[in-house]
């Protein structure tokens, strides 16, 4: 413990990753700190929990990297936890990119499809959303009120002929020029207005261009766009959130004999998406509170996270 003291005292104030060792050199738990010496001191004092207890009478060695900023701090803490997975730290298992809905590609008829994993296509991604069957539902929803093309882009630039998609009022066309550059952009605008909550800009919108279409006697498109109006009521109805902000994530917290859940249920743009359950590895005697406070950076690292999280119990 002397040792240990010794290089707490060599610490600077700046940010950066720690990690113990244990005596044959294996790494027990790793963690970041804004301050290096504030936060590695706080161990060598009398512990407060059985599990910091536990740790600290295993650790003969504290390595420490030095980062430029927190946030750097937090990025290589993730990495590290997840390439030597320490048996003292919160180990989030499903470790899988989570899915998303991309809007882009094809200059003036841009798709909208499924997408999980980096963002190097240019365009726009909404989500992350609680599972690929909530993206699926949800761009199914959107191929029936908005044509918008789901094609890939080689699928798009080689056809000659329009698809089953086509035939069946799920696509407009664009890939053998059956819809207007206008006609498409003003589909697309709604889909986005959709995706990013603005429901009632939407609503008004579609039954604007109905009443113009029936006084110009244009009954077909003036019936096409109150079945249009008709669904997203009916989504709404059903899917709707009183959620000022529109996007909002509410987290549950379970413990039984040392296996926590986590539930998570996803809400963005006003609308319930669903809900998923993690089981993250969490070290023993690790209080459910202490477990969530280092579960949500690893979840929320590398995504957009929403305007408001919620959650069962209270964390540092």
């Amino acid at each position: 413990m002397s040792d240990l003291r010794e290089l707490v005292r060599g610490l600077g104030d700046c940010p950066g990753v720690y990690r113990m060792l244990d005596e044959s050199g294996a790494v027990l738990y790793i963690g970041k700190a804004v301050s290096l010496r504030k936060r590695v001191s706080s161990y060598l004092r009398p512990a407060k929990s059985p599990r910091i207890a536990s740790l600290m009478s295993a650790v003969r060695h504290i390595e420490v990297t030095v980062t430029h900023t927190e946030t750097e701090a937090l990025l290589l803490e993730n990495n590290l936890i997840k390439a030597l997975r320490p048996r003292y730290n919160v180990l989030l298992r499903d470790d899988k990119s989570y899915p998303m809905i991309f809007l882009g590609g094809a200059g003036d008829f841009p798709r909208l499809g499924f997408h999980r994993g980096a963002r190097r296509e240019p365009g726009r991604y909404f989500g992350p959303y609680p599972s690929a069957t909530a993206v699926r539902e949800t761009l199914h929803l959107l191929q029936r009120v908005f044509p918008v093309r789901q094609c890939e882009d080689s699928v798009f630039r080689n056809r000659t002929r329009p698809c089953l998609q086509y035939q069946i009022h799920r696509c407009s066309g664009p890939c053998v020029g059956l819809v207007a550059k206008e006609d498409y952009a003003r589909d697309v605008e709604h889909t986005l207005w959709f995706l990013e909550g603005r429901n009632k800009t939407l609503l008004s919108d579609l039954k604007r261009q109905m009443t113009e279409a029936a006084a110009r006697l244009d009954f077909e498109q003036a019936a096409r766009l109150r079945d249009r109006v008709a669904l997203l009521h009916a989504v709404q109805e059903r899917q709707y959130v009183d959620n000022d902000k529109g996007d909002a994530d509410v987290l549950a917290v379970a413990e039984e004999e040392g296996v926590l859940a986590v539930a998570i249920l996803a809400i963005r743009g006003g609308r319930q998406l669903g809900c998923k359950t993690l089981f993250p590895r969490v070290p023993e005697a690790m209080s459910a509170q202490e477990a969530l406070a280092a579960f949500l950076p690893q979840y929320y690292l590398g995504q957009s996270p929403p305007t408001h999280i919620y959650l069962g119990i209270p964390i540092a």
